[in-house]
């Protein structure tokens, strides 16, 4: 099984030591992405648009891997309020309303009180 590492350039990969993504096969594997503009490494102060950035964020390196959202099989949702999940639900159902992934929400603190979201994913390359 050939296995490939994507890199969205942001200064945590090489720090922490991971990828934005890894492709095993026909499988991608998408890391725990977050809202920030990795352009400007700068991040949002609201919910709905930091899960609009995650997502955008997600959709670049599926891109990159040969693969795109509509290839999700498998998403995870951690926000450190879950109460406030419901707020992501009109940015959850434009990307997301066809396609229908299993999924899953937690609520867990994250490593940056800026951030109110993260989300990983996993797609079958060409489904």
């Amino acid at each position: 099984m050939t296995r490939r590492l994507i890199s969205s350039g942001s200064s945590f990969e090489k720090q922490i030591g991971y990828s934005r993504a890894v492709v095993a096969g026909d499988w991608v594997f998408v890391s725990g992405t977050t809202g920030f503009d990795y352009a400007t490494m700068t991040i949002s102060d609201s919910l709905p648009e930091q899960t609009e950035q995650c997502l955008k964020n997600i959709e670049s390196a599926l891109r990159e891997a040969g693969s795109g959202l509509k290839d999700v099989v498998r998403v995870t949702y951690v926000l450190p309020n879950g109460g406030e999940f419901e707020q992501c639900w009109p940015v959850l159902q434009t990307y997301f309303g066809a396609v229908r992934p299993a999924a899953m929400m937690i609520s867990a603190g994250l490593s940056d009180p800026r951030m109110k979201i993260e989300i990983e994913v996993t797609a079958l390359k060409g489904s």
